[in-house]
């Protein structure tokens, strides 16, 4: 079966090997930024494009359970490299706004916040995977148990602030907006509906 070999050939793939792919796109960054291609306001081109990457491997995150149970490639063992990558843009992407635009103007970026509402939800995105970073390794795995699972649902709201964040930044929601809308109402409707079958299954064992 596809499925079967391109998993073997997946095994060969170390998760290091994702990490150092994650990076390409901020070497681009770099590159546009250096080369005078990041558009006629630096800035926000930085901004934006840092917040564009996060999303797509924040999303990304979301997709490998459901790419699993669905088609049955198993990207597991890549989720933490991706995740982590994720965190890592979002910070990038709130760092380019406190240092670049703000200019550590701490009364400036509390107007801010007041006046643009959807700063505030990507800021509180962001502190929501503040702490699924700091226990995505092996050892708060075993030292959390079952509340490691708990704590890391805090994935889903997480994201979808990020997703409201970008779409509220628009002043008229464009087509691609819309997609990564509608991708991640996608994403978590195929988790509640695979969380319900498992239940389902559950009850149905415990009938027999």
């Amino acid at each position: 079966m596809p499925g079967v070999s391109l998993n073997g050939a997946l095994r060969r793939v170390p998760p290091g090997a994702v990490y150092l792919l994650g990076l390409l796109p901020l070497a681009w960054i770099v590159w546009l930024t250096l080369s005078g291609g990041i558009g006629v306001d630096p800035v926000k081109g930085i901004e934006h494009r840092l917040g564009k990457v996060a999303l797509w491997f924040l999303v990304g995150g979301l997709a490998i359970t459901p790419l699993r149970r669905i088609t049955g490639l198993n990207l597991l063992r890549y989720r933490r490299a991706v995740g982590l990558l994720g965190f890592g843009y979002v910070a990038a992407h709130l760092l380019a706004w406190v240092v670049l635009d703000m200019g550590f103007l701490w009364a400036q970026a509390a107007a801010d916040l007041v006046k643009r509402p959807y700063l505030l939800l990507g800021i509180t995105g962001f502190a929501l995977l503040v702490p699924l970073a700091l226990t995505s390794n092996t050892a708060s795995v075993r030292r959390l148990g079952r509340n490691w699972r708990r704590l890391h649902w805090l994935v889903y709201p997480a994201v979808s602030l990020g997703v409201l964040h970008y779409l509220m930044q628009m002043k008229v929601i464009s087509s691609e907006g819309w997609i990564w809308a509608a991708v991640l109402a996608g994403l978590l409707g195929v988790r509640l509906v695979l969380r319900f079958r498992g239940r389902l299954g559950v009850l149905w064992a415990d009938a027999g």
